[in-house]
C-alpha cells in the first residue's frame, strides 16, 4: 500500500507537464471556437491519441498509479485547458471503465479497441445509464432487457439521456433492468456494437457550458444483441441475481448500500476535473489583477479584490487535497466510512462554481463578454455541481452515511 503523500514522484511531474503543455498547446488555442461550434472537437481528439493520451493504455496507467494520484492529476491538467474539450477527450473512459470492470477477458480485448480506434481514424464510445426519469435515482431506471433464450439475443428498450457521445459512438455501453424486483441490483450491462439496427440518436442537447462534448439522447427500439453481448456473461449475471434476491430477503438496505461505494469511488474524479476549471479561472484572475491598473495602481493592490484571490487560492488547494484524499483511499481499498469520495465532489464543485464567478466579477465588464476565457469558465462549472451525482445528493450521502442510515 503507498501511503498518502503530497510530493509527486518525478515520473509523475513528468506527466504532469507533459499533460498541462497539450492542454496549453492544442486545447486551449482551440476553445473558443468548438465552445461556439457546440460540436465535437474531432482534430483535437485525434492530436490527443496522437501522442497517446486518447488511447486506454493511458488511462490505464494513471488509474493504476499505486499513489492513486494519476487519475486526478490528469484531470486536473486536461480540464484546465478546457472542460468541454477535455471531456470529449475523457468521455470514452467511461465506457471503457464500465467494460474493463465487468467484462470478460474476451470482451475487453474485443471492444474497448474499438471504443478508441487509431490516430488515423478515430472514435469514441458512450456510456449510457440516466434515463428521463431516473437520474439520481437509479432504482426507477425503466430501460428493458429481456432474454430471448431461443435466439441467445438480449433485446433492448428504453430511452437513454445525458449520454456522452451518446448516438455518435462506435461502441454504446447500456445499462438496462433485467430484474426489476431488484432495484439497482437488478441491472446489467450491455455492449451494443456497431451500426445495430434499433439504436438511434435522440435528442441533440444545446447546452450552457461544456459544449464542445457531445451529450444527446440514445433511442433504443427492439435492440438486439447477442448473448455474448451482455458485460461478465450470463452464468455470472445469474449467479449475481441470485445473491442479490437472497441478501433482499435478509436485509434489502445492505444490498443498496453496497452499490454505492462505485460511485463513490468515481467521484474525485469529477473533482479533480472541478479543481482544474477553477484553477485555469483564478490564474486569469490573478494576471488579470496584476496588470490591470485602476487610479493609478494595479487593482490587485485593492483589498477587495485581493482577499477575493485569497480565498480563491485557498478553495482550491483544500478541494485538491479533499481529491487527492479521496484517490488515495479509493485505489488503497479505504472504506469511506465519512462518504470521503462524496465529500470530495462535492467541495471541489461548489468551488469551481465560486472560483469562476469571482473571476468575471475581478475582470468587471471583460469578463462578461468571449473575449476572455472566463466567461466560458463559469458556464463550464456549473456542470459539476450536477453531474455524477447533485451537490443536493452528495450532501445527502454524506449525512446519510455519517448518520449511519441507510442510503436510498
Amino acid at each position: 500500500m503507498a501511503e498518502f503523500t503530497m510530493e509527486l514522484s518525478d515520473e509523475q511531474k513528468e506527466v504532469r507537464d507533459w499533460l498541462h503543455g497539450f492542454a496549453a498547446d492544442v486545447i486551449r488555442p482551440a476553445a473558443a471556437e468548438w465552445d461556439e461550434r457546440e460540436e465535437t472537437p474531432w482534430p483535437v481528439i485525434q492530436e490527443a491519441a496522437k501522442v497517446g493520451i486518447y488511447s486506454l493504455d493511458f488511462y490505464a496507467q494513471q488509474y493504476f498509479d499505486s499513489t492513486g494520484l494519476g487519475i486526478p492529476m490528469a484531470m486536473e491538467e486536461l480540464f484546465w485547458g478546457d472542460a468541454g474539450i477535455a471531456l470529449s477527450i475523457v468521455g470514452t473512459g467511461l465506457a471503457a471503465v464500465g467494460v474493463l470492470a465487468n467484462g470478460t477477458e474476451e470482451q475487453i480485448g474485443t471492444w474497448i479497441p474499438q471504443m478508441y480506434g487509431d490516430a488515423n481514424d478515430v472514435k469514441v464510445a458512450a456510456f449510457c445509464s440516466s434515463e428521463p426519469d431516473a437520474g439520481s435515482d437509479v432504482a426507477s431506471m425503466r430501460t428493458r432487457a429481456v432474454y430471448d433464450e431461443a435466439k441467445d439475443e438480449w433485446v433492448l428498450n428504453g430511452t437513454k439521456t445525458w449520454a456522452t457521445n451518446g448516438g455518435i459512438a462506435n461502441v454504446h455501453v447500456v445499462v438496462a433492468v433485467v430484474d426489476p424486483d431488484l432495484g439497482s441490483k437488478g441491472h446489467a450491462s450491455f455492449i451494443v456494437p456497431p451500426s445495430t439496427p434499433g439504436l438511434s440518436q435522440g435528442q441533440k442537447f444545446k447546452k450552457h457550458g461544456i459544449r464542445a462534448s457531445h451529450t444527446a439522447e440514445v433511442v433504443l427500439d427492439n435492440v438486439r444483441v447477442p448473448g455474448s453481448c451482455l458485460l461478465g456473461g450470463k452464468e455470472k449475471l445469474d449467479a449475481r441475481l441470485a445473491r442479490a434476491r437472497e441478501k433482499a430477503k435478509k436485509g434489502g438496505e445492505r444490498v443498496k448500500n453496497a452499490a454505492m461505494a462505485t460511485f463513490e469511488a468515481s467521484r474525485p474524479a469529477v473533482g479533480a476535473m472541478a479543481v482544474g476549471t477553477a484553477r485555469a479561472a483564478y490564474e486569469v484572475a490573478l494576471e488579470y489583477a496584476q496588470t490591470r491598473e485602476q487610479f493609478g495602481r494595479p487593482i490587485i493592490d485593492n483589498q477587495g479584490v485581493a482577499f477575493q484571490l485569497a480565498d480563491m487560492r485557498t478553495s482550491i488547494d483544500a478541494a485538491r487535497l479533499l481529491v487527492w484524499r479521496a484517490s488515495w483511499m479509493a485505489i488503497n481499498g479505504k472504506p469511506f466510512t465519512a462518504a470521503e469520495g462524496s465529500m470530495s465532489k462535492l467541495f471541489a464543485s461548489e468551488t469551481a462554481k465560486k472560483v469562476t464567478a469571482q473571476a468575471v466579477q475581478i475582470l468587471g465588464g471583460n469578463g462578461y463578454t468571449r473575449e476572455y476565457p472566463v466567461e466560458r469558465m463559469h458556464r463550464d462549472s456549473a456542470i459539476y455541481t450536477i453531474f455524477e451525482g447533485t451537490s443536493e445528493i452528495q450532501r445527502l450521502v454524506i449525512a446519510r452515511t455519517l448518520a449511519e442510515m441507510p442510503i436510498r
